[in-house]
């Protein structure tokens, strides 16, 4: 067995693309200095002791198991991949895991595959089965404040009375409402000394629980007739993101913009919360809809928010990489609001997979309606991955296209 230097450097990123600035990496600093800071708790600790939440690529599931020397022969444990929720032998398995991103989840079952540790870990929710028992759980720290709460929440409530929540990342990235936020959930909140750019959040002393958890929220819009319901992970939250304002407004518009025939079926693609979903059910009752997003949160937020605006039964949830899943010329109208940031990083790929997407899963002569940030010019994009253009509006930070699918 190697030691822990040997495995971080055997891990793989997902990405094909060619050596760039900004090209994925495997394992950065915040992975290695939260399992350096962990390390003292991770000894000894027994099997189901150890939660990691949100790895990126396989650094802090397999390096928590190799460090709890939990990482046994393949032999004796699942053949092939994670072992699931309710599996046998699930809960025993020495690292308890959840990624909000499938392709995060992909990831990290590729590089245990390669090591031969596809049993060092079992997949679970956010919920009791991922952090009862707990004593030490290692978090990637998310961007927002909402899907930190969410996951303290949880391990404060879940988890045993002596864990300790170490939380690492990019100081950059870092604020001091991070400890605040943390702050709600456990009586100590302390930070490790800075190296390479990273830092931990060392969180423990759970408070005594009061209340419901904080998350899902759910809230209003009235100014666009519909009701939103979000876990703290989801992308814009219980509220109404501009892009997808804008789109709406469009969408909306009095002017016969919409083709005349009810479509069969509908695609928000990439649909956090659901929000377009919901629209689409309600403004094509006929129709059958699909919400697709890669993020946990997002797809049960999505069904919530399908259910809170009387379409939870014709709204389906689907949770891919970019609707890889979806059938060829299933659709007639996929609606699309693409993300220009992976993680931290200014990115476009899951766009450019996206409009790839909507041209496969279009039927000929179907619209992809896309809101995008004007400085992108994804215009020529669209062109060649789905067929004609129209600029629909264009406003001081977004534009709206309609492309058609080529018969």
């Amino acid at each position: 067995m190697w030691d822990l230097a040997d495995l971080l450097a055997r891990l793989r990123t997902d990405d094909p693309g060619p050596a760039r600035e900004d090209a994925p990496v495997a394992v950065d600093a915040a992975d290695r200095l939260l399992l350096d800071e962990a390390a003292p708790w991770l000894r000894g600790v027994g099997p189901g002791a150890v939660s990691v939440v949100d790895d990126r690529y396989g650094a802090l599931t397999l390096g928590a198991a190799l460090l709890a020397g939990a990482a046994a022969d393949d032999a004796t444990r699942a053949p092939a991949g994670a072992q699931k929720d309710g599996a046998p032998g699930a809960q025993r398995a020495p690292v308890r895991v959840h990624q909000d991103a499938c392709t995060a989840e992909a990831a990290l079952d590729a590089n245990a595959a390669a090591l031969g540790m596809t049993g060092a870990y079992a997949r679970h929710g956010l919920d009791g089965a991922l952090l009862a028992g707990a004593r030490v759980v290692l978090l990637r720290l998310p961007r927002g404040l909402a899907a930190l709460r969410d996951v303290a929440e949880h391990v404060a409530r879940e988890a045993g009375p002596d864990v300790v929540l170490l939380a690492g990342g990019r100081v950059k990235h870092m604020t001091h409402a991070m400890n605040d936020v943390l702050a709600e959930s456990f009586g100590d909140v302390s930070a490790s000394l800075a190296r390479g750019k990273s830092r931990v959040l060392v969180a423990s002393s759970p408070r005594p629980v009061r209340g419901d958890l904080t998350y899902p929220v759910t809230s209003d819009l009235p100014d666009v007739g519909l009701r939103v319901v979000a876990f703290g992970a989801a992308f814009a939250g219980a509220g109404l993101d501009l892009g997808t304002r804008f789109l709406l407004e469009q969408l909306d518009a009095p002017d016969g913009r919409l083709p005349g025939t009810e479509p069969r079926d509908v695609v928000d693609l990439g649909c956090g919360t659901g929000l377009l979903a919901a629209w689409a059910a309600r403004r094509w009752p006929g129709a059958r809809v699909v919400a697709a997003d890669r993020s946990d949160a997002a797809v049960r937020s999505a069904a919530l928010t399908a259910t809170a605006n009387g379409v939870g039964d014709r709204v389906r949830t689907v949770r891919d990489d970019a609707g890889a899943t979806l059938a060829d010329a299933s659709a007639d109208v996929v609606l699309l609001n693409p993300p220009f940031h992976d993680g931290a990083a200014l990115r476009t790929d899951a766009a450019h997979r996206m409009f790839a997407t909507a041209g496969r899963v279009l039927r000929p002569g179907g619209a992809l309606w896309c809101v995008w940030n004007s400085h992108l010019r994804y215009r020529p994009a669209l062109e060649r991955a789905v067929g004609p253009t129209t600029q629909v509006a264009r406003g001081p930070r977004f534009t709206v296209t309609r492309s058609l699918r080529r018969p």
